[in-house]
């Protein structure tokens, strides 16, 4: 009855921010529940910090008991990634596999790794300077730097769609978004691992390190691929778009399961199976058979609501960081790093790598801008054992996620609309 009574306050609470967004603030749509969510955040911490309201106590305790990470990462990331992944073009992505793959790998260690470095030399040498003291190792600096740097495309496809960017563009931020998460774990994971055991870090080896690699990202895509064109199969023998729902949830829920028994990337299996049906549903619309468009209405309603609760955790996020307000500053200078960092993550590529088209300063400015953060750093961060850098970096990563969604997610239609993009 808990987990019912979770769930339906969410949905409800959800059901209600939506539609004061959609009345009065006309944001959108996941990015005005974010916002009221954070408002009533803040104004339950400061009505508790003057009164004893139970009720309010009860709903701080509620939110605090939900497994955030478990939830996202053993759950919802798996819908919105496959819903996400369908929607997808496959001939777009293979016209863009090149950017989209170097964005989606190496972009993410070069980030990860500037912004390890970049964090580390102000907290632990800039700031003490100036009496400011929030040292925090560098392994824990790398580690922000491997979960913050995966990018989230939820709040700024529509956007860019209402912008009239190129679709070349739009395909890489969305292929890049989808398949980074993957990616991002593998290095956080490895981070992690040496973090926790940093007296055996002479087991990492070059060659079992590249073997983790290999088994999470190639494993991940070898068995999405299987997942994918198994459904297709099934769904042509059947042709009935009930089963074909039910197949495509199975896939999710089952491919979740197999991922994790295998130890490989859930993530890349549920983008890989993705867009291998979407290519196959996408190919039967063509030849009007319009019962097939069922299962993109079905995926695109769990996206919508799943990515409404999403943000509505994201916005109460901020009551399980009770003191939020001493981190304000080095929560300005992680905004500053990752935007640096993406900017490198970015430029970097596009200068080594000899890309069919060239990049114009108008597009590395929208790729840069246009890198949101989401709900999968704030998972990683809330994953972290209970420790002395743990409230730290939980809330570095508060302050670069709101300003990702509200600051970059509002403004990118706006600079797309006024600089030179292809």
């Amino acid at each position: 009855m808990d987990l019912y009574y979770a769930f339906s306050m969410l949905i409800i609470v959800a059901t209600a921010f939506a539609y004061i967004n959609m009345r009065f603030l006309k944001l959108p749509s996941t990015i005005g529940i974010m916002v009221i969510a954070i408002l009533v955040s803040i104004a339950v911490v400061i009505i508790k910090k003057v009164t004893s309201a139970h009720p309010l106590s009860n709903f701080s305790t509620l939110i605090g008991h939900i497994d955030f990470t478990q939830v996202l990462m053993g759950g919802m990331l798996n819908f919105l990634l496959f819903a996400g992944a369908i929607n997808i073009n496959l001939k777009d992505l293979k016209e863009q596999k090149l950017p989209v793959i170097v964005f989606s790998s190496l972009s993410v260690i070069i980030s990860t790794f500037v912004v390890g470095f970049t964090l580390y030399f102000l907290l632990d040498v800039i700031l003490p300077m100036v009496h400011i003291h929030h040292q925090v190792p560098l392994i824990y600096c790398l580690l922000f730097g491997a979960l913050i740097s995966p990018t989230d495309p939820v709040a700024v496809l529509g956007i860019l769609k209402e912008a009239k960017v190129s679709k070349s563009l739009e395909t890489k931020v969305a292929g890049e978004s989808l398949f980074n998460d993957g990616v991002a774990v593998v290095v956080f994971t490895l981070l992690f691992n040496i973090a926790q055991g940093f007296e055996s870090v002479h087991d990492l080896t070059f060659i079992s390190v590249s073997w983790l690699l290999i088994k999470e990202t190639v494993g991940g895509i070898l068995v999405g691929l299987a997942l994918g064109e198994l459904g297709v199969y099934m769904m042509r023998q059947v042709k009935d778009y009930k089963v074909s729902v039910l197949i495509t949830l199975s896939i999710v829920m089952g491919g979740y399961m197999i991922a994790y028994g295998m130890n490989i990337s859930g993530p890349l299996t549920m983008v890989t199976a993705g867009l291998i049906i979407g290519d196959s549903r996408r190919k039967v619309l063509e030849n009007h058979t319009l019962e097939t468009n069922y299962i993109g209405v079905f995926w695109e309603l769990i996206d919508e609501v799943l990515n409404a609760i999403l943000f509505l955790f994201i916005g109460f996020e901020l009551l399980l960081i009770p003191n939020i307000g001493h981190y304000w500053a080095i929560g300005i200078l992680g905004i500053i790093v990752v935007l640096f960092a993406r900017y490198v993550s970015i430029r970097i590529p596009t200068v080594i790598i000899p890309f069919k088209e060239k990049f114009s300063k108008g597009t590395i400015t929208i790729l840069v801008w246009g890198g949101l953060r989401g709900g999968v750093s704030i998972a990683l961060a809330l994953s972290l054992p209970q420790g002395p850098y743990k409230e730290t970096i939980i809330a570095i990563t508060y302050f670069v996620v709101v300003f990702s969604i509200i600051v970059q997610g509002l403004s990118i239609s706006k600079l797309a609309g006024k600089i030179n993009v292809q």
